[in-house]
């Protein structure tokens, strides 16, 4: 295959993203005002909660069965590479560049997570349908491609929810935590606070059990009742069910359940249990609707998440107070640093024979180290409040020279598996 052909190939599905993301902006602009900020909202709801799980439970259980997660066993482990690097880098950018604490969350996300399910499902396809691409007959590419796509996905999410979520919401709630502390302070002054201070030390020192003093023995100092002798003895049990309890507060188990993630747990069900999906999936099945249904659902996604994406880099436009230096080092950690480093790591694999010699599976595994942040992170800032508009202005930049970025490590990676 030419090096022409392989840019070509590299860059048309590149040029379907940049396509839709203008359209979502186009639509989201102040004289249009069909994806407002209220509709984006209410649109990103039904694709979190409806149209993403249904895309990855429907992949998964047409193409991923018991045999292909034994060859791709790799997968969740090379995302879990992208994840650590990227973290480990990110923190050096924070400490290089000094930034606000209360964007530490936001830039190790970007830094951590790559856009490992929609960029995929769009590029992989367009990848195969061109003509001369390395992978072989253009039928056969689609469908191990979207098993591919759909994996990457799947583990992309429970990665996501359950890691990067976690570390915006802890220091997006340290900045509110710290933001009540300084109105707190400014509210009460030095001589109110020290009154206050005084006034706290006229209570009793040592805490009592429902004691009442009774006449008879203030002349002899007794008390009714005697003082607490430590903490009471905690069965065993309840032991571990308050542990417990406080484990799911502090890593918040509901967003790790997340849509996303339950869909990928159904998905894996049906896939790996034969039996289950011979019921649901194939022309022949008797539940071939319920699948077929799902399926349809899911091809909404791709579209919907691609608009979302091109309607908050609306907000990016407009500036923030986010540094430049920031931009250019999540850019470089993502398109220079990452792509390098996975080049190393997926050849060390398949030299030591971690790797099948399938090259769309080699391909997809470079691609991960290559991906912009993901779009999830805007989701995330939404709900905690904290960061919003540097988040979109990170993800017009990144998104922005995602273009020039992707179609050429996409060119040296298709060179690099054929």
């Amino acid at each position: 295959m030419k090096l022409l052909d392989l840019f070509i190939a590299s860059f048309i599905p590149v040029l379907k993203v940049l396509l839709l993301t203008a359209l979502g902006l186009f639509l989201a602009l102040d004289k249009v005002d069909i994806l407002g900020e209220e509709a984006r909202k209410h649109l990103n709801n039904v694709a979190f909660f409806v149209f993403t799980p249904a895309l990855i439970g429907s992949s998964l259980a047409k193409y991923i069965t018991i045999k292909s997660i034994g060859m791709l066993w790799f997968m969740p482990f090379n995302i879990l590479i992208t994840f650590i690097i990227g973290s480990a880098l990110g923190w050096m950018l924070l400490k290089i560049t000094r930034a606000p604490r209360d964007l530490w969350g936001l830039v190790l996300g970007c830094c951590a997570a790559g856009n490992l399910g929609n960029m995929l499902f769009i590029m992989i396809p367009a990848v195969c349908k061109e003509q001369g691409n390395p992978f072989g007959n253009a039928h056969a590419c689609y469908n191990q491609g979207m098993a591919y796509s759909s994996l990457s996905m799947a583990i992309g999410a429970i990665y996501l929810w359950s890691y990067v979520y976690n570390i915006v919401r802890l220091y997006s709630s340290k900045n509110s935590e710290a933001a009540k502390l300084n109105s707190t302070q400014r509210a009460n002054p030095v001589g109110e606070g020290a009154e206050n201070l005084s006034n706290s030390r006229m209570g009793p020192l040592l805490p009592l059990n429902e004691c009442s003093v009774k006449e008879d023995c203030l002349d002899h100092f007794e008390l009714d009742c005697p003082l607490s002798e430590g903490r009471p003895k905690v069965p065993f049990l309840k032991r571990i069910k308050q542990r417990f309890q406080k484990f799911a507060t502090k890593i918040n188990l509901r967003k790790l359940l997340a849509p996303s993630t339950i869909g990928a747990i159904v998905g894996f069900t049906v896939g790996v249990i034969p039996r289950l999906q011979k019921v649901l999936v194939g022309d022949s099945a008797p539940l071939r609707v319920v699948q077929d249904s799902t399926a349809l659902i899911g091809e909404a996604a791709i579209p919907t998440v691609t608009l979302i994406v091109g309607a908050n880099l609306l907000r990016g436009l407009k500036g923030s107070r986010i540094h430049l230096s920031i931009i250019i080092g999540i850019i470089v950690i993502r398109y220079i640093a990452l792509p390098i480093l996975g080049v190393g790591i997926v050849k060390a694999a398949i030299h030591f024979g971690l790797v099948n010699s399938d090259p769309l599976y080699q391909f997809i595994l470079l691609l991960q180290f290559a991906l912009p942040p993901a779009i999830q992170i805007g989701t995330m800032t939404q709900l905690f409040g904290a960061g919003e508009s540097e988040c979109s202005v990170i993800l017009l930049w990144t998104y922005a020279m995602a273009s020039v970025s992707l179609t050429l490590w996409s060119t040296f990676f298709l060179w690099f598996v054929g």
